[in-house]
Parts: structure tokens; sequence; C-alpha cells
């Protein structure tokens, strides 16, 4: 996420002013590809690299191009492929940690990349693909500043320092194509195809849940993560519920009342979230807060952008 998260942002004489990760902001291209195949490092990432990435914090661009995003088109749903018990826990929730277990448990998990010479984190999460390989996650988890994060992984009901169900490392990582020329922070998703492991593909392993696009505004959500700036330590899967508005300021985003910081980016938002199971619809995922608004965590829309770089990933 951004504030405290991935954005710091603070509205000022008109202009989004943020809290800054690196001292520039290099132009995009207009034609930047809105994919990147993925280099690694066997073996880079241990326990301790884990332990130590940093939550990504990302700079805004003040005046960047927006683009609207329709809400009237026809939703489309594609069921989970995941199944599991769970108890019931807390709604609404501005913030603790899942003891609910179920099926949400095993289909997130961190997301651990490296920005240049610096190793960070993100969340993210296995949703349902014709390639049983595809993890969703935020656009600046992929790509931030005009260049694509290597050694990209992810780790599926992360354990502090330990991967229960593996790395599974990318292959190739997406964007959405506004996010890829512009960092459009109304399109700030990403996502990637994971190689299989072990013999299995992600979804075999850990499940996936359904997603939906076009699926409206205002409804009951809720948002998981694994947050790591204090107070969190991006040790425990971290959950959000209650009912969501819409951005009235900068961005078409879905809003709720969240206290997650920083390395939660990323992490999905369900609708028709089911306690009983840990299963539901994934329609956006953690991206940015502003700093006068403390508390209040924004998801980008599923639209029609993003059911195309979606139909990207789960093909590749």
């Amino acid at each position: 996420m951004r504030h405290r998260t991935a954005l710091s942002a603070l509205l000022s004489a008109g202009a989004l002013i943020t809290g800054v990760l690196t001292a520039a902001n290099p132009s995009i291209a207009a034609d930047a590809p809105a994919s990147f195949r993925q280099q690694h490092t066997q073996g880079f990432w241990t326990a301790e690299r884990m332990r130590g990435a940093t939550p990504l914090d990302v700079t805004a661009v003040p005046g960047a191009a927006r683009t609207p995003v329709a809400a009237s088109a026809a939703p489309t749903s594609i069921p989970p492929t995941a199944s599991s018990a769970a108890s019931p826990t807390a709604f609404p929730q501005a913030g603790g940690a899942w003891t609910g277990g179920g099926a949400v448990v095993k289909t997130s998990g961190r997301v651990f990349f490296t920005m240049g010479d610096r190793t960070a984190s993100c969340s993210g999460d296995s949703i349902t693909s014709a390639n049983g390989s595809t993890v969703i996650t935020a656009g600046h988890c992929v790509k931030y500043q005009g260049a694509w994060h290597t050694n990209w992984v992810f780790v599926p009901a992360y354990n502090n320092g330990s991967a229960p169900y593996g790395q599974w490392s990318a292959t190739k990582t997406f964007a959405t194509d506004q996010w890829a020329a512009s960092e459009d922070m109304n399109m700030d998703v990403g996502l990637a195809a994971v190689a299989p492991l072990n013999g299995q593909t992600l979804s075999q392993a850990v499940g996936a849940q359904g997603i939906l696009f076009n699926g409206g505004y205002n409804k009951k959500m809720y948002s998981f993560g694994f947050p790591a700036a204090a107070p969190y330590d991006g040790t425990k899967l971290v959950y959000c519920s209650g009912n969501t508005g819409k951005d009235f300021l900068l961005t078409k985003d879905h809003s709720l009342a969240c206290n997650m910081t920083g390395g939660s980016s990323g992490g999905p938002w369900f609708q028709d979230f089911n306690e009983a199971t840990g299963l539901g619809t994934q329609v956006s995922v953690n991206s940015f807060g502003y700093t006068f608004l403390p508390n209040r965590m924004y998801g980008p829309y599923f639209g029609n952008e993003v059911k195309a770089a979606y139909d990207k990933a789960q093909t590749a």
C-alpha cells in the first residue's frame, strides 16, 4: 500500500505530494511494454533476505494522467478453485491478524523482488486462471519509476522467513497498459505467471481465489495483506473488513477503513467473502492511502483494463 505503505500522499496547493523512496522519477515511455520476462538469481531469497526486505514505498507523479474508469460494463466473474474450512471472525475490522484459517491463508502470500540494488516486499494472491499459475498484486509491485523489478517470487502462506509451500518464481510479470505507460494510479494492478514447482502448478498446490471484473462499487469487502511497517512486522496475515465507498479525491478507487502499513501493497480485496471457507471473489488490491486521511486504504477498480492484463497473464 502507499501512505505509510506504498504511497505516502497529501494534498497541498492542489498537487499530490508523496513520501519518497528514490530521489528521481524518470520519464516513462508512452509505448512501454506491459510485461517483462523475469531474471532470477538461484537461491537468492534466503530467510534472512526475506526478513530484511524493505516494504515498498513509492512516489506519485503530480499531475500524472489518470484513465477514467467506467463501471457500466457487464460483470465478468471467474469462480475460485480452492476450498477449505475456517472459523468466523469479526466484521467490521480496521486491521488485525487473521485467525480464521481457511483458503485465504494459502492463497495469500508475500511478494519479494529486487528493485535496483535493494530488496523489497509486497503482498499478492493466487487467482483462478487458465494456466493455474497466476498471481495478482499491485502494479508498483512489478514495475516502478519506469523499471521492472527482478528476482520476483511469490511465497504463499509466508511465515516469518519460512515458505511452507515454496517460493514460486515468476517467469513473466505484467501490468495494466496504463500502469506500464504512465504509472496511472487508477490502474495500479500487476500480475505474474509463475513457474511450476515440484511438478505442480500454483493453484494445484495452494488453491486459487475467484475474480470479478466490472462488479460495481459500495460493497461489503475484506482486504488481506502482510504489512511489514510498524506497528506490523510482516510475519502475519492481516485483514480489514467493512463497507467500502469510492475515492472522492483523485482516483476512482474503492475505499475501505483499514490501518495496514507498508508491505501490504498488492494484497487482495474480496467481495462475497465467506469467513467459514476463506474463499471470496477478488475485486481489487491494496494500493495507496492519503496521509491526511489516516487509517483508510484505497484499491483500484477492476474494469476492462485490468481484465485485459489478467487475460495476458493467465495464458502466459
